[in-house]
C-alpha cells in the first residue's frame, strides 16, 4: 500500500515537473520572440531613419545645356557648382538654342535652366515642350526688348526711324534663331521700319559693340534682355513696345528630361528647389564680365549666399 502511494506520489511530482519545465520553455520562447522583435524594429527604425534623412542621389553622372548667353552661363555654372557639391559629377555644354532644347527631350542631356518663356522660347517650347519636364521658373522679372544707351533720345521703338540714317538702319543682335531676334523682326515689321534689319552675332560681340559705341556716345541699338550684367555696367533704357512686339514679362525656367526624378532623384529635387533673383544672376555675371572664370564666379556666389543653397538642398543631408 506504501509503495503505491509513493508511486502516485512520484507519478503526481513527474507531470508537476514536466509542467514547470513547460512553463520555462514558453517563457524562454516568449522572451526569444520578444528579443526578435524588439530587433526587428530596432533595425526597421534604422532603415526608415536612414530613408528620411536624405534623398538617393542616383545615377551621380549629369549634363546640363545651355546657350552661351552671360544670364545662362551663370545660372548654368551655379547650379552645376550645387549639384557637385551633394555628389554630382556634372557636365556642362554650351549649345544653340535649338540643340539645347532637343537634347534634354531625347535624352541627351539631363536638363538645362535656361528656359525663357512664354516669348523668347516659345517656339522651341511648342516643339519640344511635351516630350520635357517643365519644373517651373527658377527667376521672375526677366524682361526682352531692343534697348539704347540713356543719352539717346529715343524713346519707343517707332523713334528708331529718326536716327535710320546714323545706326544704318540696323539693330545689333545676337545669335540668330534666338527668341529675342525674332522678336526684334515681328518689331521691325510691326512699326513700320522699312529697310531695317536685325544684324545677328552673339551675345559677347554685341556687348563688346555696344561698349564701343558707348564709350564713344555714339547712337545704337541693341536686342537686350534683364537679367544682364550691361543694365549694372552701362545707363540703358529699354525702348517703349506701343505694339507689344516683344510680349510682357518672362520667367526663365528649369527643364529636365523624361525620368531623370526616377535616375537622379536628388538632382530633380535640387532643379526643381533652384530659384533665385536677377541680381542675384546679374552679381554673377558681372564678375565673369570682369574676368572671373565661371566656374570660379559660381563658386564664390554659392560660398556667400549659402541661406538660398540650403533651401535648394533641403531635405538631402
Amino acid at each position: 500500500m506504501l509503495k503505491l502511494q509513493w508511486k502516485h506520489f512520484g507519478l503526481v511530482a513527474v507531470l508537476i515537473l514536466a509542467l514547470f519545465l513547460a512553463a520555462c520553455g514558453g517563457d524562454e520562447e516568449e522572451t526569444e520572440n520578444e528579443g526578435t522583435t524588439d530587433n526587428t524594429g530596432s533595425e526597421n527604425t534604422e532603415e526608415n531613419t536612414e530613408e528620411n534623412t536624405g534623398v538617393a542621389l542616383g545615377n551621380e553622372e549629369l549634363e546640363l545645356v545651355y546657350v552661351e548667353w552671360d544670364s545662362e552661363v551663370a545660372s548654368t555654372h551655379v547650379i552645376a557648382n550645387v549639384l557637385a557639391s551633394q555628389g554630382y559629377d556634372v557636365e556642362v555644354t554650351p549649345v544653340n538654342n535649338a540643340a539645347m532644347w532637343e537634347a534634354v527631350a531625347s535624352d541627351e542631356a539631363d536638363g538645362m535652366v535656361g528656359a525663357w518663356l512664354p516669348g523668347t522660347h516659345e517656339a522651341q517650347f511648342n516643339e519640344f515642350g511635351e516630350e520635357v519636364v517643365q519644373l517651373g521658373a527658377n527667376l521672375e522679372g526677366a524682361k526682352i526688348g531692343l534697348v539704347v544707351p540713356a543719352y539717346m533720345e529715343a524713346t519707343t521703338i517707332d523713334d528708331l526711324a529718326d536716327f535710320a540714317d546714323d545706326l544704318d538702319n540696323k539693330i545689333t543682335g545676337i545669335e540668330d534663331g534666338s527668341g529675342v531676334v525674332a522678336a526684334s523682326r515681328d518689331a521691325i515689321a510691326d512699326h513700320g521700319l522699312e529697310g531695317w534689319e536685325v544684324q545677328t552675332s552673339s551675345s559677347g560681340a554685341m556687348t563688346t559693340v555696344l561698349g564701343e559705341a558707348i564709350s564713344n556716345e555714339e547712337p545704337i541699338v541693341v536686342t537686350g534682355w534683364t537679367p544682364h550684367w550691361k543694365f549694372a555696367e552701362y545707363d540703358l533704357k529699354y525702348l517703349e513696345d506701343p505694339e507689344e512686339s516683344f510680349g510682357g514679362a518672362e520667367t526663365i525656367e528649369t527643364m529636365v528630361r523624361q525620368g531623370l526624378e526616377e535616375d537622379s532623384p536628388a538632382a530633380y529635387q535640387i532643379l526643381d528647389n533652384f530659384e533665385w533673383t536677377p541680381a542675384d544672376m546679374e552679381s554673377v555675371m558681372l564678375e565673369v564680365m570682369n574676368g572671373t572664370s565661371p566656374e570660379d564666379a559660381a563658386a564664390n556666389w554659392v560660398e556667400n549666399n549659402q541661406d538660398t543653397v540650403d533651401e535648394w538642398t533641403a531635405g538631402l543631408e
